[in-house]
């Protein structure tokens, strides 16, 4: 009985870091859990089994993650709701936006009003989809290989693209986000994805749920400073945020 408690509870706990890290490695889920990596395989294969994440190469994805996925099972919904309507008040008309991809994203671009006339550059396929929808808005897929891991194209000629370009803002996810260590996340050509289109932006806003505030991955995306806005659910004042608060960044 109580063998199988604590199978559950390590489930459970697999399950809250994939939904709110959106993919983690095994290599990740067995430092937080200090159990064997085969353990960390069954326990995975039994969530797959029962519909809870997606496997994927070197680990899990979050279920709502997944091209297939519904808004309704996105984790922390409502969080991720409030962030897109901050972020909102940073589109202006005539703008050019440089955008990933992730729930939260999808959260911003379902309350896009519908005369709101800008030209958003992604390299993910699923965002470029979901602005269809919008009637006036222009669409810049950049395309190249494309990523299992992050759903995004990566690669050479990607990279050249973003570097020709200039961006009024840059709306990226994340992670992992810590005052010290700055933006990280655990895949090398997502990373280098990520540095690359902040630099091909004037402005660049991090969405991200309270719950990543304070974790730190393997590989460094950006410093604290590289990043002019930070959007969380919670008020900007909030205890949580005193340590992201500083000179070159606004939260939200």
């Amino acid at each position: 009985m109580s063998v199988n408690l604590l199978k559950k509870e390590r489930k459970d706990l697999i399950l809250k870091e994939i939904n709110v890290h959106t993919r983690v490695s095994f290599a990740e889920l067995v430092e937080v859990l200090n159990v064997s990596e085969d353990t960390i395989r069954r326990d995975l294969n039994e969530l797959s089994e029962e519909g809870a994440i997606i496997k994927i190469r070197g680990g899990a994805m979050s279920k709502a993650y997944h091209h297939s996925s519904q808004l309704k099972e996105t984790y922390a919904h409502n969080a991720k709701l409030q962030i897109a309507q901050k972020a909102l008040s940073l589109l202006k008309d005539g703008m050019l936006i440089l955008v990933g991809g992730g729930t939260t994203i999808r959260e911003l671009v379902k309350i896009l009003p519908d005369d709101l006339k800008v030209t958003f550059m992604t390299v993910n396929p699923l965002t470029a989809v979901e602005l269809l929808d919008k009637p006036n808005v222009e669409i810049i897929l950049i395309g190249g290989q494309l990523s299992r891991y992050s759903q995004m194209a990566v690669g050479g000629e990607v990279h050249l693209r973003l570097s020709e370009m200039k961006a009024d803002l840059c709306i990226l996810g994340t992670n992992a986000i810590d005052a010290k260590g700055g933006l990280t996340d655990s895949d090398w050509e997502t990373v280098q994805v990520k540095k690359t289109m902040i630099k091909a932006a004037d402005k660049v806003a991090v969405l991200s749920i309270s719950e990543k505030l304070n974790s730190v991955m393997k590989m460094k995306v950006a410093d604290l400073s590289e990043i002019n806005y930070l959007i969380t659910e919670l008020p900007a004042d909030a205890l949580e945020l005193m340590a992201y608060q500083n000179q070159t960044i606004t939260v939200l």
